[in-house]
């Protein structure tokens, strides 16, 4: 069984562009959809993937009413878990955090799994063969994969109080499903059993590089064999944070020094690299979360510091962070880091075609040519020569198909595609650095072809693969770190309310900064805010942070990142 990932124009396949059309099979997007649920959520927040769906679009929320409207909060965060992450595992492992085939899924139908109020999987189910989103929430849809999700997660759904039509984001509460058990047409209860129905009704089947047809356990969460455990007093000095490990003791990503010394005179130290973590995760225990209940939690989030060529020198994690920011943390990390970079433009300009897909080789147009479409949209043709300092925020706002964002009828930005071609499957640069390694997946699945290689994109090698290894992120939370006005790397957090996100990566720098006094943020002169981007009529400004008001819970503080 296949399914399609949604067109743009249904029925009109000539105009899909980036993943839209794609037939893949329905085992992949069930798997998805599943991972979706049970990593997006914690015992904090329970998100399904009706949930991303929500927060993915091109206006928040989505529907025909909101248009104007700036987008989702976690635009582009589907194209995260991807299958060819050099974070995210493969199996047989049983340590994760594992990838997702398909990325995070925005398709209804994904919900979490929990045992006594803590999160411990996920399902997905596909059964109609469109794999798309919900654009629009002002109704109520009665979604027969969701259903079918909902009678599955009988007895392990998700507590009421936690799930995400309780959580308000910019005035709007979020949706969880659509409808509940009273819309089955069957009691769950009175369900046959198991045994029943394999190799009758239905059976467990066998997915290539993900399942071998039969049922196994799960792994606990903080387990060593889970991959992700609490860290030792001396792999971090706060024994609240949590690390990833290879499953038979050995934290993957221990905080050490820069490896780019190639590059960089004076790289990153071990002890830079400690003191921006260390600082970063004291802001994380004291600010407010923003997605969590009960109200007046912590935020909880991953922490990652990368070299410029990428190079991960440490991540640790809140005990309670989602799961799905771990691998996105370091996705903003990388990209606030590569597009600060003087590499940048020679990188994109260089970027080719899988030789899977198209030997020999080839330059990728779509992508080459979107280093001088940023010249031309905001005018200066040095940019992307390490010159300006973008946060991911900045790089977002350049990637939505709205400039300014939501804004109807202005231009898309130059990284971004037209409206008349975005869909959460076609997002822009973002989609196309990855695309070729997703078909590469997908063929591997379906055919038993090799697999697509551990690190995303076709981008010239940087030491130890491409600077952008696991994909590029398009929502706020990262900025670049310097020494005076050199690029050094950069700082991602991922797993609250952006603007949180964006508060600890850039007041955590400027505590280490004056911990250290060796490492800042960037000067405030190079920053991507000073950048006016020229519209006709009018002049408009990209944003580097954006932090939130009185964020801390031990504080009274109203603006903490004024003048940082």
């Amino acid at each position: 069984m296949t399914t399609r990932i949604r067109d743009k124009d249904v029925g009109n396949p000539s105009g899909n562009i980036g993943l839209q059309g794609v037939d893949v099979p329905a085992t992949l997007a069930a798997i998805s959809k599943a991972l979706t649920g049970a990593y997006l959520s914690s015992t904090g927040n329970a998100f399904s993937s009706r949930t991303a769906s929500q927060i993915v679009q091109e206006h928040f929320p989505p529907a025909p009413n909101t248009a104007g409207l700036e987008s989702g909060p976690l635009f582009g965060v589907q194209f995260s878990q991807l299958p060819c992450s050099d974070l995210s595992t493969r199996a047989p492992l049983t340590a994760g955090p594992h990838r997702a085939p398909l990325g995070l899924s925005a398709d209804p139908g994904g919900l979490p799994l929990y045992k006594n109020g803590v999160v411990v999987g996920g399902i997905g189910v596909v059964s109609d063969g469109d794999y798309g989103f919900d654009p629009d929430v002002s109704d109520v849809d009665t979604d027969v994969e969701e259903l079918i999700a909902v009678a599955g997660a009988t007895n392990y759904a998700a507590p009421i109080s936690i799930r995400a039509d309780r959580v308000s984001v910019d005035g709007s509460t979020l949706r969880y499903i659509d409808r509940d058990e009273d819309a089955l047409l069957s009691t769950p209860s009175n369900a046959p059993s198991f045994t029943s129905l394999q190799g009758t009704t239905g059976s467990l089947v066998f997915v290539r590089s993900y399942t071998p047809g039969t049922i196994q356990a799960g792994q606990a969460y903080g387990t060593e064999t889970s991959g992700i455990r609490r860290s030792t007093i001396a792999e971090f000095s706060n024994a609240d944070a949590y690390v990833l490990s290879d499953g038979a003791g050995q934290n993957r990503f221990p905080i050490r020094g820069a490896l780019d010394g190639g590059d960089v005179t004076v790289p990153l130290t071990e002890v830079e690299v400690r003191a921006v973590i260390e600082e970063a995760f004291g802001i994380m225990s004291r600010a407010r979360g923003q997605i969590r209940r009960p109200l007046e939690s912590r935020a909880q989030v991953s922490i990652t510091v990368v070299d410029t060529r990428g190079n991960v020198l440490g991540l640790v994690r809140g005990p309670d962070a989602p799961i799905f920011g771990t691998d996105v943390a370091l996705q903003k990390a990388r990209t606030a880091t590569f597009f600060s970079s003087a590499s940048a433009a020679a990188d994109l300009s260089a970027t080719r075609r899988s030789p899977v897909l198209t030997a020999p080789a080839t330059l990728d147009p779509k992508i080459n040519g979107r280093v001088q479409q940023v010249r031309d949209f905001i005018g200066d043709q040095q940019a992307l020569l390490g010159t300006v300092a973008f946060a991911d925020r900045s790089g977002g706002n350049l990637s939505r198909p709205y400039f300014p964002d939501g804004e109807v009828g202005r231009p898309p930005g130059p990284l971004s595609v037209p409206i008349s071609q975005f869909n959460p499957f076609s997002t822009g640069l973002q989609e196309e650095l990855i695309e070729d390694n997703i078909i590469e997946h997908v063929t591997h699945v379906s055919t038993g072809s090799p697999d697509t290689a551990v690190g995303c994109t076709f981008m010239p090698d940087a030491g130890n693969g491409p600077r952008l290894r696991n994909g590029m992120q398009i929502f706020p939370g990262s900025v670049p770190i310097y020494r005076g006005d050199t690029l050094i790397g950069g700082v991602g957090v991922s797993g609250d309310g952006i603007d949180q996100d964006d508060m600890i990566s850039l007041l955590g720098l400027a505590e280490a900064g004056r911990r250290t006094g060796t490492i800042n943020n960037a000067p405030v002169d190079i920053r991507a805010d000073q950048i006016l981007v020229p519209l006709g009529d009018t002049n408009v400004r990209l944003r580097y942070v954006s932090c939130p008001f009185s964020p801390f819970l031990d504080s009274d503080e109203q603006n903490p990142c004024a003048g940082e």
